[in-house]
């Protein structure tokens, strides 16, 4: 078998002998969420990827699980899904063009025949 005993081996790794037995034994445990890491994978591809974990949590209760959000929560992160963000806009007040445009009647003809006066035209509104 081996040459060095379990002692040794634990000791020059530094680690508990009841350490290393816990984690022994958890490798023979089955995964008691794995139907509902089934059923939450199935969500989020029957949705695609648009449902965070409150929406799978509303689901999941939907389909007669009994589940708390904080779980559905932790299996969500465990199994690397994240549901996509939508983009936010910056807010804009402009509306494009609005009302009616006034005619250019004046044409923009504003020379004057004297210089370094102060010229008054008025413009009357019909």
């Amino acid at each position: 078998m081996t040459e060095f005993s379990l002692v040794l081996l634990l000791k020059s790794i530094k680690l508990a002998r009841w350490t290393y037995y816990y984690h022994l034994k958890q490798l023979d445990k089955t995964d008691k969420d794995q139907e509902l890491k089934a059923e939450i994978q199935s969500i989020f591809i029957e949705h695609k990827g648009n449902y965070t974990y409150r929406r799978v949590h509303l689901e999941l209760r939907n389909r007669a699980y009994l589940v708390n959000h904080k779980r559905v929560q932790g299996l969500i992160k465990v199994l690397n899904l994240q549901a996509k963000m939508r983009q936010k806009r910056k807010y804009s007040s402009h509306k494009g063009d609005v009302g009616k445009k006034a005619e250019n009647l004046i044409q923009g003809q504003f020379e004057g025949s004297k210089t370094s006066t102060i010229q008054e035209k008025r413009v009357y509104y019909c």
